[in-house]
């Protein structure tokens, strides 16, 4: 009894050592003997074909190994657009700002910048939330607000950089954005019958945003608002600015935009 005992130890033991070799060669980094140039070379051509999942840890990978060099920080900028392009906010933001923090002097700072706003960047900016009756959520609003930043910072540190166009079109994309979308939520609550509300949401968009061409129907829902709680005097003087501000604006005369569509109409 006891010799078999001994017997059978011996094919568990094989197993087990035959599994450890196949976990050995399983963990095995095909890239242990690659250059530096190599390996980004490799990561190049996945992120060529779309392949971001297996270009990433390449990255990871070459930072490493060419720590302190060009080559590094451009891994690191590669591997966030990998993320971005992989829909890892989180991750492509991280990235992007431990490169901000670590090579402030980078020559690619510009780039850097203009990545981090366009990763934030939504050009929906919560569009189909006003068709559920659902707000622009918070972190939209915030995600379009750390946008704008970004590209500022790029176009007042780097007005010359090539990409400084593009990034005071989003500038001016976001803002419009914002502005409207205050008005919206104004609109909705005006429709809903809570005028307080609406008067703030519209003050809102009043007091923060300039130039930009929701603040006509901004003062219209004002007025409006004025008009229904019974503030007379409130109502006539917004009256007045809007009449000196917009003196052809077709609100005045109720054939504005929006002015008897239902809430959930946002076109």
């Amino acid at each position: 009894m006891l010799a078999r005992a001994k017997l059978s130890v011996v094919p568990l033991a094989l197993a087990a050592s035959l599994l450890a070799g196949c976990s050995s060669l399983k963990d095995e980094d095909k890239t242990a003997q690659w250059s530096p140039n190599r390996i980004y070379a490799e990561a190049k051509d996945e992120m060529n074909s779309g392949a971001y999942d297996k270009a990433i840890p390449l990255y990871e990978k070459l930072e490493g190994r060419a720590a302190g060099t060009p080559l590094a920080q451009q891994a690191q900028l590669e591997r966030a657009y990998a993320y971005y392009k992989q829909n890892e906010q989180a991750q492509a933001l991280a990235t992007l700002d431990r490169f901000i923090k670590l090579h402030p002097a980078s020559p690619a700072m510009d780039y850097a910048l203009y990545l981090k706003g366009i990763v934030n960047f939504n050009d929906n900016l919560g569009m189909f939330s006003f068709m559920s009756r659902q707000d622009l959520s918070e972190r939209d609003q915030k995600a379009a607000k750390e946008s704008f930043e970004a590209f500022r910072d790029l176009v007042n540190r780097f007005p010359d950089s090539k990409y400084a166009a593009d990034a005071r079109s989003r500038m001016t994309y976001i803002v419009n954005s914002l502005a409207k979308y205050e008005v919206h939520v104004a609109r909705y609550y005006y429709s809903r019958g809570a005028y307080v509300a609406a008067i703030n949401r519209a003050q809102s968009a009043l007091a923060d945003y300039r130039d930009v061409p929701a603040l006509e129907e901004a003062l219209f829902i004002l007025m409006r608002s004025y008009d229904a709680l019974g503030m007379a005097q409130l109502r006539d003087d917004t009256r007045r600015v809007m009449e000196k501000s917009y003196p052809q604006s077709p609100y005045l005369t109720g054939r504005g935009p929006g002015v008897n569509k239902p809430w959930w109409q946002v076109w």
